[in-house]
Formats: C-alpha cells, structure tokens, sequence
C-alpha cells in the first residue's frame, strides 16, 4: 500500500475544485485614540438622551470638511430628516465653494433649515445631542440656528 511505501505517514490529499471562492478583503484603519474617546463620550450621552415621535433627538456629526445633522425618532427608529452641508439645499444657501462648507456661519445654516423642516412637519420641541464632540464652534451652530427657526431645545 501507498502508506507502507512511506514508512506509515499519513498522506493527505486536497482537492481543489473549479469554482474558487474569493475571500473579499475588508481593511478598516484602526480608530484614533481621539475618535474613540469620542465614541465613548457619545456612549455615554445617548444613554440618557433618547427621542421620541413627540420629541425626536437631534443628532450632531462633525468631520473636518462637514457637518450633518439627523432627526431621529428612536422609539420607531426612523431617521424624520437629514440635511448635511453637502445638500444641494444648503450649498445653494452658503456658496458651492469647499472651504464655505467648513465654516460656523454654514452650521448655523444648516441648523435654520433643519428647524425649519421640524417645524414643517410639526416638531416645535427636541433634545439635542452633540455626537461626543464638544458644545462648541459648529455643534453650538447647530443648535442656535435650530432655536432660531422654532424648534425649543
């Protein structure tokens, strides 16, 4: 026998077949210790903040070149609007410009147009959360420009 012939090792023998699966490759870069401190941070704030068909959570997210802005319903989990400084809504508002995207006077914009969506559909009172990033800069924007087109906060 073919194990005799070998002095009584195993053999193992693998068949390849003619459809190979291809394994897709997923690379993610590993997150800043800044960014986790913020994930944290936001944990913790959403433990306590949550919104409701009667006063939905106005949610903050700041990347260095924009802001975008959700209200959220979290008992039904439906995102009520979205408005980012990419939309064509704003950016016909602030400028097309990239740096206008960056700036405090586009979050406040946003914010305007926001409240005023809220208010279009009803929505006069919400809770703020600020996504982990400070109350500060854009973020206050936000909600200053969401106070200011009617939306008590």
């Amino acid at each position: 026998s073919a194990r005799a012939a070998m002095g009584g090792a195993s053999m193992t023998t693998t068949k390849t077949t003619s459809t190979t699966r291809r394994a897709s490759v997923v690379t993610s870069a590993k997150m800043t210790p800044k960014e986790s401190k913020r994930q944290q941070r936001h944990r913790k704030i959403r433990s306590k903040v949550s919104g409701s068909p009667e006063r939905p959570r106005i949610s903050v997210y700041r990347s260095n070149q924009h802001v975008y802005v959700q209200v959220i319903d979290d008992e039904n989990q439906k995102t009520i609007a979205a408005l980012g400084t990419m939309s064509p809504k704003v950016k016909d508002v602030i400028g097309k410009e990239e740096w206008k995207s960056k700036t405090v006077e586009s979050a406040q914009e946003v914010g305007k147009l926001l409240g005023a969506m809220c208010v279009e559909q009803g929505i006069t009172r919400a809770v703020f959360d600020r996504g982990g990033f400070l109350y500060h800069g854009r973020v206050k924007a936000v909600a200053d420009g969401c106070r200011e087109a009617g939306v008590a906060m």
